[in-house]
């Protein structure tokens, strides 16, 4: 059965649930999940995970994203993005420096008020749900960080931003609100993932290349590569006979996270170390 980590390049007019559905019936794998949703209308890196690697999708929940977004100045929509209805214009007279002063306002740490137009359940019930049928409820802000956000082009009404942001930022409602901070209102016209933790675009592959790949498993990254940043150990035949029975082992190594292999180069698990003792984190062997 089919096992890892597939960096898609989401196409825009697909959820990334539809990615998921798609990814089942192409690898036979009932067990598929994604790392992160994209809105139907942005493109770019979707990681998603089948088989065993499932199993390490809680781990990329917290991961940093980067984004290229365009905004539309001028125009204010319901749904924060150019799919929505119109709700008002307004000229744009605002110039690159003005432009610029008022991004350094949405970087560093924020509170961000979700949109309507989301996936947020309040009461058992999607806002989008919600927001559909004409209604509107409280939401609470919530708090996110923009590491960076910086002005790539500009040309009178239409910027290229690049936002580098934590998980659950909404990149369409940072374009709504740097309009609004401008005076003329603003909505998100295109979105690219171009980063999603440590994987990039250069990873990622089209729908058309998985479909037409004559063993669509050789696209897979191993499920460690999502832990590549952690020092890996080697186990010796006692040690890895204890991690495969979730027991504890004592190991001479620094204190924290590692990847444990076994002689055969197989991963095992992401475990942690602290003061000599190893426990395992989560397993990953096959069964």
């Amino acid at each position: 059965m089919a096992s890892g980590i597939l960096i898609v390049d989401k196409p825009a007019g697909w959820t990334s649930q539809d990615v998921v559905s798609k990814l089942r019936g192409v690898f036979h794998e009932r067990r598929v999940g994604h790392g992160g949703t994209l809105d139907p209308m942005a493109t770019g890196v979707l990681p998603v995970f089948l088989g065993r690697a499932t199993r390490a999708v809680e781990f990329f929940e917290h991961a940093e994203k980067t984004y290229r977004a365009t905004l539309r100045l001028g125009m204010t929509t319901d749904t924060q993005d150019t799919t929505g209805t119109v709700l008002q214009t307004a000229p744009v007279t605002a110039d690159r420096a003005e432009l610029e002063a008022v991004i350094q306002r949405f970087t560093g740490e924020l509170e961000q008020l979700p949109p309507m137009y989301s996936a947020i359940k309040i009461n058992g019930k999607k806002l989008y749900e919600i927001a559909r049928k004409g209604g509107e409820v409280e939401r609470k802000p919530r708090k996110i960080t923009v590491f960076e956000l910086s002005l790539e082009r500009f040309d009178g009404d239409t910027a290229e931003l690049l936002v580098h942001c934590s998980k659950g930022t909404y990149v369409r409602t940072l374009c709504h609100d740097i309009g609004a901070a401008l005076g003329c209102g603003g909505c998100m016209a295109a979105l690219r993932r171009v980063q999603a933790g440590a994987f990039s675009l250069e990873q990622a592959v089209t729908l058309e290349q998985i479909l037409s790949a004559p063993d669509p498993a050789t696209l897979l990254l191993p499920t460690d590569t999502l832990f590549a940043a952690l020092p890996a150990k080697t186990l010796n035949a006692a040690q890895a006979r204890k991690c495969r029975n979730g027991a504890d082992f004592r190991a001479e190594w620094p204190d924290g996270r590692c990847r444990l292999y076994g002689a055969d180069g197989e991963f095992l698990a992401l475990a942690s170390c602290e003061q000599g003792v190893v426990r395992t984190v989560k397993s990953f062997f096959a069964v």
